[in-house]
């Protein structure tokens, strides 16, 4: 079950690009200027009540001009809907307002989008690595993250055949 998109629409006309509903779940694809102003909408207006936020990841779409996708999913306990919201980044402007001042528990999935894919999230409170150590170079899971050959990888002392 979801929200009726027809409400979402009427007051976010100009800042959804696409929705599409399959499975039981509604998706949104937005304007990365304007998802702050939707997520308060989502969690705020008694209708919606999306109170609790289930996951945030990442994609990486390398041939794309706007190369990242965040996708954001949450659910509303009291009225058991879920919806699935979506922005694209660019690489050249690798950077997405933070929600976590909407829902605490962004925080730490923020954090793990930064680490692993490079993105920054703006106004976030703790703007850190938290799975690399600091002074690790490069995003694990973007697509051109070199996985197998020499390189930085042969520099560390625990490879076999050095």
């Amino acid at each position: 079950m979801y929200p009726d998109s027809k409400h979402l629409t009427e007051k976010f006309q100009n800042s959804i690009q696409e929705i599409k509903s399959s499975y039981g779940e509604l998706t949104l694809s937005v304007k990365k200027e304007e998802l702050v102003s939707l997520c308060h909408y989502l969690h705020d207006d008694p209708e919606m009540s999306f109170d609790h936020i289930t996951d945030i990841c990442s994609l990486d779409f390398p041939e794309d001009e706007e190369r990242f996708e965040m996708v954001y999913m949450f659910y509303s306990i009291p009225w058991k809907h879920r919806i699935r919201i979506k922005a694209r980044i660019s690489e050249e402007d690798c950077t997405i307002d933070s929600i976590s001042s909407i829902w605490k528990g962004a925080n730490f999935m923020e954090r793990e989008v930064y680490d692993m894919m490079g993105i920054r999230f703006n106004h976030h409170p703790d703007m850190r690595r938290i799975m690399m150590p600091e002074d690790f170079e490069g995003y694990p899971l973007r697509k051109d993250f070199p996985t197998e050959g020499k390189g930085w990888r042969s520099t560390f002392e625990f490879l076999p055949g050095r």
